[in-house]
């Protein structure tokens, strides 16, 4: 992956413009990051078990990364795209043809061709549950790694459908680009990109959109129904009384609100019957009165906003459904670990505004606990206490993870730190040592950033 950023990506700046090397590349500097997270997970396991023992579980590991690998899927929707395009400028430029020859005749890349190295992602990422499950094959299912490798395989599944679903929805894809670079969304805290994995839904998906007005200012809006929120937006040209979004018109609009999350808004027709045409949409304690151009189109407008918020709120109460089925199926196991998060310090800033919205997700196997999650701080303070089923006490690992936590993205990684519950047990019976145990935790795989958390065993 970093070879085609030397080889190819920096020399082909000089040859074409900003735009078709976007074209070319999408995102691949994103893929090589979630790659580069996944390998330093790897070698953080392989440090805190030890330089000369095996290490048994890698489960949870994937199960954490998986999750992250969300570039990919913009990368492949794209990548009929960027085929076109290397296609088009071949034939027609003499210039483009030559120096990509040039290119391609480096030794490092082994007399591939560049089409070869733009379909590696494709390749790896499906790739994925053929090693996971070879892995849950030789994972006896009484190994203390069994059902987190299980459930990596399910991850690793989804995420190809996933990829799967880009590919063959190129609309789609095409419709979110032209977003990306057509609607501003400043004074957000985290960057919106429109062509990505939602925070819990999948791949975000547009679903409709079209002009509303304000019922009682007269403002137009363009508004854009997505599978996870609503956006409001005003056009920056005034006047606009119709919206095609396959047309591609050509001027921008800006963000007038907020993103409104379907699980927080509800539409219903105004009891008063001054207006066929509009309806109001209630978004926690604010309500907003819009109007269509006919009662056709505010049928429309209701039906696709409530289907698509009954989806949301369906998909969120299964995911909680299928987490309480996790916990009560824990085994009682030879004891309790009994953990308390502190807090953090020094944590990576990650957000725009040089701050960040830290939470930890803390798990040993299968079992996992979350504290809360503190706005705009790199120290918080969470105060979390939780408890932890014992099942193997040579081969638990308490794994502490820091997020940021995002709304239109998958959780941004702030580090992560290990401790062997075989290490915590013999400091416990160690005399010499104050119980319980109060640790500060060095987060690796960032720069900065430390855990501190109390202990103890039952």
């Amino acid at each position: 992956m970093q070879l085609v950023m030397e080889v190819f990506y920096k020399p082909m700046a000089t040859v074409v413009s900003k735009e078709d090397l976007a074209t070319i590349f999408v995102n691949w500097k994103e893929i090589i990051m979630c790659n580069m997270k996944l390998l330093k997970a790897l070698r953080v396991r392989k440090k805190m078990s030890g330089e000369s023992r095996v290490i048994r579980n890698i489960g949870d590991i994937l199960c954490e990364q998986l999750p992250h690998m969300t570039p990919y899927i913009r990368f492949c929707s794209c990548q009929l795209r960027a085929s076109t395009l290397i296609q088009k400028k071949t034939d027609s430029d003499n210039e483009f043809k030559t120096q990509m020859k040039r290119f391609s005749s480096d030794s490092r890349t082994k007399g591939m061709p560049f089409s070869s190295f733009l379909i590696k992602p494709m390749q790896r990422i499906t790739k994925y549950p053929l090693l996971i499950g070879k892995i849950l094959e030789n994972t006896p299912v009484y190994h203390p790694d069994h059902d987190n490798v299980s459930s990596a395989l399910e991850k690793a599944e989804e995420l190809c459908t996933q990829v799967n679903e880009g590919v063959r929805e190129k609309e789609n894809s095409d419709r979110l680009e032209w977003l990306q670079s057509h609607v501003q969304c400043d004074g957000l805290a985290e960057e919106l990109i429109f062509n990505s994995l939602t925070n819990c839904l999948g791949q975000r998906k547009y679903l409709y959109s079209g002009p509303l007005v304000k019922a009682k200012s007269n403002k137009e809006l363009v508004c854009f129904l997505f599978n996870d929120f609503l956006l409001l937006t005003t056009a920056t040209k005034q006047g606009i009384v119709t919206f095609d979004i396959d047309a591609k018109p050509g001027i921008l609009y800006k963000m007038y609100r907020y993103p409104l999350f379907l699980n927080e808004i509800s539409v219903k027709i105004p009891s008063e019957k001054n207006d066929e045409n509009a309806f109001n949409l209630s978004h926690i304690d604010k309500v907003y009165t819009l109007k269509t151009d006919s009662a056709a189109a505010r049928t429309k407008w209701l039906n696709k906003i409530e289907e698509a918020t009954t989806v949301f709120v369906e998909t969120e109460k299964k995911k909680r459904e299928k987490a309480h089925q996790a916990r009560a199926q824990r085994s009682k196991g030879v004891g309790r670990l009994l953990v308390v998060i502190l807090e953090g310090a020094d944590l990576k800033p990650v957000d725009r505004n040089g701050l960040a919205d830290p939470y930890c997700e803390v798990s040993m196997g299968v079992q996992e606990h979350k504290t809360k999650i503190i706005q705009n701080s790199l120290n918080p303070k969470w105060n979390s206490s939780m408890q932890f089923i014992v099942r193997d006490t040579d081969q638990d690992v308490l794994c502490i993870t820091v997020f940021d936590r995002d709304l239109f993205s998958p959780n941004d990684f702030l580090g992560r730190t290990e401790i062997r519950v075989s290490d915590i047990t013999r400091e416990i019976q160690d005399p010499k040592v104050r119980r319980p145990i109060v640790k500060k935790l060095l987060l690796h795989e960032v720069e900065t950033g430390e855990v501190t958390d109390r202990k103890s065993v039952v």
